[in-house]
């Protein structure tokens, strides 16, 4: 209670300076914007006719999700900027764009409709309760005659079959206004959250020192914001360059369209913590556990609901500390590939409450919960003067303003020799694409894809089979020199020769010098593993037990071309003195006797076939028994 006095008597104070002060109220355009992984900066700029004095200005229609601390402000002119701060205008909530406008019209029509079809059925309902109470004809004591029969059995089965098939009639129509209206609240739901917001505002005090034109540029942080990469990836055969298609999926819902606008996207994020880590001690001990090891999927998905189970098209869902991220399709279901390692799973949307899930199933839902907007602090600098680039901070709350001025300052140097249509901006920790068309971006919660960049990237190919575990074989593109096209982790669509093979990551955190492809599986190259009866025996040899076990492996290069073919296999390590196996036909593989691994390195010509054999024998004690394969 104390702290809402303290709030309320801040407020008043700030009110009766604003009276005695006189206020100019500003609208602004967006000029342009840099999307972060997680946030956006917006960057506006004004030229504003001030009068000799001091004069209030009010940046208005901004989005209340603006973090206060991030504002900066540029001015060139006789000035000083006296104190900054932001506000939400609660009184002026954000007008609905004139899509919702429309949607808000259609949706109360169809209620009406709606209300209108319930009103006839219960209209139905009581002119046939009305029809059944007075189904007797005369009274008790009065004699029946044969036609007041019939001609009443007549009068009621007309009556009742008009009025069932009125009520047939109107539960069909309202099954289908139903049905109309579902779809439009799911439309809706997609364009924005049905919470109604306030606007934003950043008020300056200025003194001017002269009357006079002075440039203002006003930048600031906003949440609500975002973009995550994607790829497509084709490779149309084995010689030829691979071609990548690098995406920009870019969602927004400030509550202000940007409209028009020089759009960057950049690899930072600002919210992401900047404190080094620690490692801690790994003590070891007979009482610590063993390590756990999650199932072997490699693709997350599920629903995104609200607390009364309606799905929430447009969720934002990323793998905490990546770029890797989807949104939500229109029945709130998801799906998302992601690296080995697994992560933890974060769900954003606007009006909820934030969710985090550890990555452990295949399937992780999330059930949101409304996060009530609350009055956020308000931030004042009082008494903040300004001389050049120099700040005097008379508060604590000073600090977290930049203010800049007007030595900071060129009209000369904002002017720019035209980009090419996409330019990489390289800084100390990040990078950029300056796109060179200006775009524009509804505030509806929409993710619009953008293609940064179109990459031809020289590649050298190679199968991988392991037909113990999968008979068919994995192509995979290696490229050399990948760190200069700044690719970040990201899910990518995979196309080979033509045909659409599935989704995977492309995941450069662990890359080295060679960055490695999955391109999935190629049906092209047929293998099948066999277990050979007539080699497989079991014998005894005085005290001792003899197995022998033999497997062929048969492979066809069914392609045009020839291609470079690496297989795995295994053969048992025996970890006693008194278990002897002996490898008697391995088909010329590199055997590597610590871990048992058979690897073929082989280059089949087109239509080539080849057969490789894995023969061993194992003796052990007959008294003791062996589970081998």
């Amino acid at each position: 209670m104390k702290k809402i006095s303290i709030l309320l008597l801040f407020l008043s104070s700030l009110a009766i300076q604003a009276q005695e002060i006189p206020e100019k109220e500003i609208k602004s355009q967006i000029d342009e914007v840099t999307v972060f992984i997680d946030g956006a900066q917006i960057n506006r700029e004004k030229d504003i006719e001030l009068n000799k004095g001091t004069v209030l200005l009010k940046f208005t229609g901004l989005s209340p999700f603006i973090d206060a601390k991030s504002i900066q402000l540029k001015a060139d002119g006789d000035l000083n900027v006296l104190a900054i701060n932001f506000q939400k205008n609660f009184l002026n909530e954000e007008k609905k764009s004139e899509e919702m406008t429309s949607f808000g019209q259609k949706l109360k029509a169809l209620d009406d409709k709606i209300l209108l079809e319930k009103t006839h059925l219960a209209i139905l309902k009581e002119e046939l309760a009305f029809l059944k109470e007075n189904r007797t004809i005369g009274g008790k004591n009065q004699e029946l005659m044969l036609s007041n029969l019939k001609a009443t059995a007549d009068y009621y089965s007309e009556k009742l079959t008009t009025i069932k098939l009125k009520e047939i009639e109107h539960n069909e129509n309202l099954k289908k206004l139903n049905e109309q209206r579902s779809n439009l609240r799911k439309q809706i739901s997609t364009l924005s959250s049905d919470k109604d917001f306030p606007s934003g505002e950043v008020w300056v005090k200025i003194e001017s020192k002269k009357a006079h034109q002075a440039f203002f540029s006003l930048s600031y942080l906003v949440e609500n914001a975002g973009w995550f990469p994607s790829y497509d990836i084709r490779a149309k055969n084995i010689e030829e360059p691979i071609e990548i298609a690098y995406k920009a999926n870019v969602h927004q819902d400030t509550k202000v369209d940007w409209n028009n606008v020089k759009i960057s996207f950049s690899s930072s994020n600002p919210k992401k913590g900047s404190t080094v880590p620690e490692l801690l001690p790994y003590f070891l001990s007979y009482n610590s556990a063993p390590p756990k090891y999650r199932k072997k999927f490699n693709v997350v998905s599920g629903w995104v609901v609200d607390d009364k189970n309606k799905p929430i098209p447009g969720a934002s869902i990323t793998i905490q500390g990546t770029t890797i991220g989807t949104t939500s399709g229109t029945d709130g279901s998801y799906s998302l590939a992601f690296p080995h390692n697994g992560g933890i799973l974060e769900c954003l949307f606007v009006g909820m409450k934030k969710q985090e899930k550890h990555i452990n199933q295949p399937y992780i839902n999330f059930k949101m919960q409304a996060d009530h907007l609350a009055l956020d602090e308000v931030y004042m600098v009082d008494d903040a003067f300004l001389f050049d680039e120099e700040i005097v901070p008379i508060t604590e709350q000073a600090s977290k303003i930049r203010i800049r001025g007007a030595a900071s300052m060129n009209k000369k140097t904002r002017a720019s020799a035209l980009p090419p249509p996409t330019v990489q901006v390289e800084k100390q920790t990040s990078f950029a694409f300056e796109l060179e068309k200006k775009y524009s971006l509804k505030s509806n919660n929409k993710t619009q894809t953008v293609v940064m960049q179109e990459i031809n990237a020289p590649a050298s190919y190679q199968y991988f089979a392991i037909p113990k575990i999968d008979e068919d074989a994995f192509l995979k593109a290696y490229l050399t020199k990948w760190e200069k096209f700044n690719l970040l982790e990201g899910e990518a669509n995979i196309f080979f020769e033509d045909t659409y093979i599935g989704k995977s990551i492309l995941d450069v955190r662990y890359a080295g010098d060679t960055l490695s492809i999955s391109l999935g599986r190629d049906k092209n190259v047929q293998i099948k593993r066999k277990k050979q009866k007539d080699f497989t025996d079991k014998q005894f040899i005085g005290n001792k037990k003899v197995e022998t076990k033999a497997w062929s492996i048969a492979i066809k290069n069914n392609k045009n071309q020839a291609i470079h073919l690496t297989i795995l296999d295994q053969i048992p390590v025996p970890i006693l003195d008194e278990i002897e196996l002996q490898t008697l036909n391995i088909s010329g593989a590199k055997y590597d006797k610590e871990t048992g691994e058979l690897k073929w390195e082989l280059q089949l010509t087109p239509l080539q076939s080849k057969q490789l054999d894995i023969k061993y024998s194992i003796k052990y004690p007959k008294n003791r028994r062996l589970n081998l394969d």
